[in-house]
């Protein structure tokens, strides 16, 4: 799979390079520099390089979304069309110091993505840590929230054990 990486700090760099071992294509983005970026890539090995937001988006199978939730809107613009992208999330809706939420209380982040990504299958973690991940299946993976907007526009909710069509191959497919 090509997988884009949209943020790539803590989480975003950690579960990138899991991907990359496990053979996936990968296209690191959204740093502070470009020299992390390509440093990620190189640490990473297998088929991982350094790019923009546009780039990892591009022809991507799926794209991992690893940023501040205040950074969301940004990285969005710069990715460009992710319309219909299955599209992974492990950003809580968090404000600029970390101490409370700023959705959530009546929606949830995943339930914002779908506002804004028309036609997205997001795929949310309700259980993130980079310290967790291990081997090839990162924690924040398991006991997902996934959110597949149906085909007349509201949004059903499911546990990561019934998921439906598409949104269950997508996570099949990167936890091999």
């Amino acid at each position: 799979m090509r997988v884009g990486i949209l943020g790539s700090g803590l989480m975003g760099g950690k579960l990138g390079t899991l991907f990359a071992r496990a053979g996936h294509e990968v296209v690191f983005s959204y740093a502070r520099s470009a020299e992390k970026l390509k440093r990620l890539a190189k640490d990473a090995k297998g088929k991982a390089r350094a790019g923009t937001p546009e780039e990892a988006a591009q022809d991507a199978d799926a794209v991992l979304l690893a940023v501040h939730w205040l950074r969301i809107d940004d990285v969005l613009h710069q990715a460009g069309n992710l319309s219909g992208m299955v599209t992974l999330s492990c950003s809580l809706p968090m404000d600029a110091g970390n101490t409370g939420l700023v959705i959530g209380h009546t929606t949830s982040g995943a339930e914002e993505l779908v506002k804004r990504i028309p036609k997205a299958k997001v795929v949310h973690g309700n259980r993130s840590s980079a310290h967790a991940a291990s081997n090839r299946t990162p924690t924040w993976l398991r006991g997902l929230v996934v959110l597949c907007p149906p085909a007349f526009g509201s949004v059903r909710r499911t546990r990561a054990v019934g998921i439906p069509g598409s949104c269950a191959h997508a996570r099949v497919a990167l936890c091999r």
